[in-house]
């Protein structure tokens, strides 16, 4: 048993008098094209995170299932929080968790749209005496799978991800509805080095961001493993390091 909400608060003491470190998944509820559940990015997450625990032998909190996603919101069921709201909420449950002598926290990100909160806050709980890692799970993909998907496949919604959810929750996922979908440049000639703060609907009209019709369970298994493999890597190697040495430096 590796759930933090199936424990007792009896379980739930033994095991912070004993371990310092748990796994806190964090995703969104957005459309993921017309094929996926909304719930995409918290499942994944979820999904990775319950598996590393039990691996690691540490404990998994409950998901954060909202993100930073109003780039989202023309498509119906979307539901975003902004950064602000993001950042105090999974700020207050780690110091929370710091109350039972938790040092070290491992978010398992499932939404790159919270990447930069995610990375603000763990700077800032750093001072405070908790090291947060932020694990993107898609790019561990990316690093250990460099051939599985070529660059088309690897948009939101595309062929990645929905083989992610083959694997994971086939009953969720309706192939038949799967499309592929060509991204519309803002600009006839787009210039090199320049971002945008654009929606999804500036872009694609579907939610699918490139090719998913070529998604299949067995590409989605073979992602898990890896991705699994390297969460239980780092978090290993976190359970090993001194906090001492995680926390920020005196001045020179």
């Amino acid at each position: 048993m590796s759930n933090l909400h199936e424990f007792s608060w009896v379980r739930a003491k033994e095991y912070f008098q004993a371990s310092d470190i748990v796994l806190l998944p964090v995703g969104s509820t957005e459309q993921h094209g017309p094929q996926n559940p909304l719930g995409t990015d918290f499942l994944i997450a979820r999904s990775l995170a319950e598996e590393a625990a039990k691996r690691a032998r540490v404990v998994c909190l409950p998901v954060v299932p909202f993100g930073v996603s109003s780039h989202h919101r023309q498509f119906w069921g979307t539901i975003y929080v902004a950064p602000e709201v993001l950042k105090a909420y999974v700020h207050d449950v780690c110091l929370s968790l710091h109350y039972y002598g938790v040092r070290k926290i491992v978010v398992v990100n499932g939404h790159g749209g919270n990447t930069k909160t995610l990375l603000e806050l763990a700077r800032e709980l750093r001072e405070q005496g908790v090291f947060l890692s932020v694990f993107i799970w898609w790019e561990a993909s990316r690093k250990r799978l460099p051939d599985i998907f070529n660059e088309t496949e690897l948009g939101h919604a595309a062929a990645e991800e929905t083989s992610l959810n083959l694997a994971l929750h086939p009953n969720l996922v309706d192939m038949k509805k799967a499309v592929d979908e060509e991204p519309r440049q803002l600009f006839p000639e787009a210039s090199v080095g320049v971002s945008y703060g654009l929606d999804m609907t500036d872009r694609i009209v579907l939610g699918v961001l490139g090719v998913s019709t070529t998604a299949s369970a067995e590409k989605g298994k073979r992602v898990f493993e890896v991705v699994v493999e390297e969460l239980v890597k780092h978090t290993d190697a976190l359970k090993r390091t001194k906090i001492d040495d995680l926390l920020p430096k005196p001045p020179v």
